[in-house]
């Protein structure tokens, strides 16, 4: 296959260019701007890199696109501003990535594939949805975003819906949460799970906001990676929007003390919650995976201890390098 990973470079994105070079008659064009804002580097790309062609280039040149995207097989759209601190101090920025940047990107593959035979999978986030109304949040729940990210993240799904209903492009949305693993940003406003593990790796106190027990769905990046693959090679899922989660339910205190256990370093803190963390807080999210499972064969393979264990051996490998 003819492939575009767009936002090549960041967490999600590296891991999927490495999925995709698995397979040898693949060929791997990246694209990604590498903004310094964003979190990329090609210190991700490093081990891979004669194995790929990449460009640095931004999803919002409309010119880069229209040639990026001509004669692909698939395009990966991992592109995307995804710190919902920055979202609200900078929402213009964000809207500008999130929002503009994707209709490009669509503008550019409605003019360059009028045959429609080029798939393009947008990774989407489980926060669009907001707060719970019940137990089980699925892809019937109403959207109630609490950001300007996820408000942002949800427009860019309808875009993509509207162009696969309007225009018959091949369109898929996956909606992930709490992605874990090799390749991390190691902030907090970019996924609390790789921020524990960047502490515990640093022998750091990973604090927790009062007694953590509000739960979250955990996923092993590499299962990310291996659903975006399948995705693009299952015609059932053109024109659907799915949550891609692992059935796994954890508190954020167990996900605390199974890193720490994991990495046999850092410690765990508990301390009152500030105010302002208390107001946007959602409680327990808990995602069900069944309609993406009812069409597909794709499970997850790692259970967070896997992963973990995964992601331990991954860092030890890059620090002896």
């Amino acid at each position: 296959m003819d492939i575009l990973i767009l936002g090549g470079a960041g967490f999600l994105g590296c891991n999927l260019v490495r999925r995709c070079i698995q397979d040898a008659s693949n060929q791997v064009l990246v694209v990604d701007s590498l903004d310094p804002k964003l979190g990329s580097t090609m210190d991700h790309l490093r081990d891979v890199e004669s194995s790929v062609r990449f460009v640095q280039g931004d999803m919002r040149d409309d010119t880069l696109m229209r040639e990026a995207v001509q004669g692909r097989d698939v395009v990966f759209n991992c592109a995307a501003q995804t710190s919902h601190p920055l979202s609200m101090s900078d929402p213009l920025y964000d809207a500008s990535i999130n929002c503009l940047g994707n209709l490009t990107l669509l503008e550019a593959l409605r003019e360059a594939d009028p045959d429609r035979k080029t798939v393009v999978v947008y990774t989407s986030a489980s926060t669009v949805v907001g707060e719970a109304e019940g137990e089980l949040i699925d892809e019937t729940s109403a959207q109630d975003p609490r950001d300007i990210y996820s408000a942002n993240k949800g427009a860019a799904e309808r875009y993509y819906r509207i162009y696969h209903r309007v225009h018959g492009l091949k369109t898929v949305v996956l909606r992930f949460a709490n992605l874990y693993g090799p390749y991390g940003k190691g902030l907090p406003a970019f996924g609390f799970i790789n921020y524990f593990i960047d502490l515990a790796w640093r022998d750091q106190d990973i604090t927790l906001y009062g007694d953590g027990a509000q739960r979250r769905n955990v996923m092993y990046v590499e299962d990310a990676a291996e659903v975006l693959y399948q995705s693009a090679l299952n015609p059932r899922l053109v024109g659907q929007t799915r949550f891609a989660v692992h059935e796994e339910h954890l508190s954020a205190s167990e996900i605390a003390h199974a890193i720490v256990s994991a990495f046999e370093r850092g410690r765990v803190i508990n301390v009152e919650w500030p105010e302002e963390r208390r107001r946007i807080d959602v409680g327990d999210v808990l995602i069900s995976p069944d309609k993406l499972w009812e069409i597909t064969a794709w499970r997850p393979r790692f259970s967070f201890a896997e992963g973990l264990a995964q992601t331990r051996k991954t860092m030890e490998a890059a620090q002896r390098v």
